[in-house]
């Protein structure tokens, strides 16, 4: 890799309804307004940047952050569907309680392998991972200086933890809010953190 800069952004608060937690991989889910100002925040953050296009996946929570972003300059959108969140399979939109209470078993197994365990239907960090670094890999190879992508929480700690050489297990250390910016410097094949989770 040639020496670049990457933000890496969580996209705007989405409209989820309610307090409680749930499990929201890929879920089609819109931004909210408050999520709307955020990515609007990203927009005036990054407008010195001069950046040429802004990667993001295909669920509308990333692509409607990423449309924002671009908007008041000439850059492009590129949708990258292996920047999807993770595939959490027969538990998408399901409550934490309700999971728990539906599948008690394989609830108490995840929280026991975060990084390596399946849901039913879906996929482990492990799987994920894979094609998330084989799309951040192709993105780095082939995007201008500074790289924009907008990506997820799970997508992003992925990132993360692949650049800081973090093992999995340890993915949920790291931080991500709506509306985040991580920014990565690299200098060839060394990528280097330079800000975490700055909103």
């Amino acid at each position: 890799m040639r020496n670049k800069t990457v933000y890496l952004l969580r996209h705007g608060k989405i409209a989820i309804g309610g307090e409680q937690r749930c499990y929201i991989g890929q879920v089609d889910i819109p931004l909210e307004a408050a999520g709307v100002c955020q990515a609007e925040r990203l927009q005036a953050r990054l407008a010195r940047v001069g950046f040429a296009a802004v990667y993001c996946s295909d669920l509308v929570r990333s692509l409607e952050t990423a449309r924002i972003i671009a908007g008041k300059t000439s850059a492009r959108v590129e949708v990258r569907p292996k920047l999807r969140e993770i595939n959490l399979g027969e538990w998408e939109g399901l409550a934490f309680d309700e999971v728990a209470r539906r599948f008690p078993g394989e609830f108490e197994a995840r929280g026991k392998d975060i990084a390596y365990y399946r849901t039913p239907g879906g996929e482990s960090f492990a799987d994920c991972n894979q094609r998330i670094v084989a799309a951040f890999h192709e993105i780095m190879t082939e995007a201008e200086e500074p790289v924009v992508i907008v990506g997820h929480a799970g997508v992003n700690r992925l990132i993360l933890c692949y650049v800081l050489g973090m093992p999995l297990t340890n993915l949920f250390r790291i931080r991500q809010d709506y509306g985040c910016i991580n920014v990565i410097q690299y200098a060839g094949t060394s990528g280097q953190v330079k800000l975490l989770n700055s909103v």
